[in-house]
């Protein structure tokens, strides 16, 4: 596959992010992160501390936001961003949902 086609190809991504990531802003970073890449999904607070977060879009796009997350906003400190699933249907815009 050539490098203009892997570019459109889309991707949808489930990733659990761990760390000190609540009370940082880091749902709201990712919102803003993910909607300028011009990415769908949604994020979440975990009650078990972690960040859920669904990114779908151009496979490069997705690809940037998951190296991204790996790093958060200033405030943060990110041990490990884990992708859980991959596939699934594609949401529309971006939103921050209610801890799961």
């Amino acid at each position: 596959m050539n490098a203009s086609k892997k570019n459109l190809e889309q991707r949808t991504a489930r990733v659990l992010i761990t760390g000190r990531v609540q009370g940082v802003a880091y749902r709201a970073w990712a919102e803003r992160t993910a909607t300028a890449r011009g990415l769908s999904g949604w994020v979440r607070n975990r009650r078990d501390g972690a960040v859920e977060a669904l990114f779908s879009g151009p496979r490069a796009n997705v690809d940037d936001m998951l190296r991204c997350c790996r790093e958060g906003p200033p405030a943060a400190r990110v041990h490990e961003v884990s992708v859980i699933e991959e596939g699934g249907s594609t949401p529309l815009g971006f939103t921050i949902l209610s801890t799961a």
